[in-house]
């Protein structure tokens, strides 16, 4: 028997999509890969159908670095509100305590902020996707199961205080990989003694997209009537999930020997870490420098 043929076009790119609220992450990678008519993608990291936002989407060679963004630092805006705990932290939940805020003032929040800032411990809240025994932990949730979960270490780069009318609030967040917003909103709220949840959520960067444009469901549809060509002016080069990274370049010869998986020396290399290789000006390989200082094929792009 002959090889199935694959559906789709071979799309390669990034594109940064503005991730409306109340759809899922996966809904949403599956409406933009039949837009692209695409035969593989993959999204970075999900974000909650009440959150909205920044959610790459990886098409084609983009997908092997897939993990790379996920392991970046994030960038949230969000809002609490004071005085209500709720059982998934935010406004969906319902309400599990109230207690009284008219004494907390502007400078309160930010007496207690500065306890939140660098490496931190968070217990990873049961509405979460972290997994028990084979289980989500949100799937335990639902079914009225609280299991023990072990702190977490994660690192909070920046943290501030925006607009303020009590009892909410808004806070911009750097924070590293693993981290829940949720969490950090009502363990402020417990700093404040009143208890707090998340009343609206938005990712504003993931990694090195910071401030590039991201395009929401409506201007995708819009781009579409342009055709498939249209779509692929909005993608972004694959290495710009790697800019922060150094590079490397190589010739002819050194390509092909990574190309066959086999590590090579590369004059005035960096002597450790993860490189973008480039062969001339195009992106062939994500490499790592191993300890006899060559560098080693980790990732290879094949341009299907």
């Amino acid at each position: 028997m002959g090889r199935r043929r694959q559906k789709g076009r071979p799309v390669n790119g990034i594109l940064l999509l503005d991730k409306p609220l109340g759809l899922s992450s996966n809904h949403a990678l599956q409406r933009v890969k039949r837009l692209f008519d695409a035969r593989k993608a993959g999204h970075t990291g999900s974000l909650d159908p009440l959150a909205d936002g920044m959610l790459p989407i990886c098409f084609g060679d983009a997908t092997k670095l897939s993990a790379f963004l996920l392991d970046a630092d994030k960038y949230y805006w969000f809002r609490v509100k004071l005085g209500q705990t709720t059982a998934t932290g935010d406004a969906e939940g319902e309400i599990l305590d109230e207690r009284p805020t008219d004494d907390i003032s502007r400078a309160d929040i930010e007496r207690v902020l500065p306890q939140f800032g660098g490496e931190i411990q968070q217990l990873p809240p049961m509405y979460s996707a972290v997994k028990h025994k084979g289980k989500r932990l949100y799937e335990l949730a639902r079914d009225g199961v609280e299991v023990e979960r072990e702190p977490r270490s994660v690192t909070i780069h920046r943290l501030e205080l925006g607009a303020v009318n009590l009892p909410e609030f808004e806070l911009t967040v750097h924070c590293s990989k693993g981290t829940y917003v949720r969490t950090l909103a009502e363990d402020i709220g417990e700093a404040l003694g009143c208890g707090a949840h998340v009343t609206a959520l938005r990712r504003t960067g993931v990694g090195p997209y910071t401030a590039y444009p991201m395009y929401t469901m409506d201007a995708l549809e819009k781009t579409a009537e342009g055709g498939q060509e249209a779509l692929d002016g909005l993608l972004l080069p694959i290495d710009t999930a790697l800019s922060d990274w150094p590079e490397v370049r190589v010739g002819a010869d050194s390509a092909f020997y990574l190309k066959q998986g086999q590590a090579v020396l590369v004059p005035k290399a960096p002597t450790e870490g993860w490189v973008r290789v480039y062969q001339s000006d195009e992106f062939i390989a994500v490499g790592q420098v191993q300890d006899d200082g060559r560098i080693a094929p980790k990732r290879l792009m094949t341009g299907g």
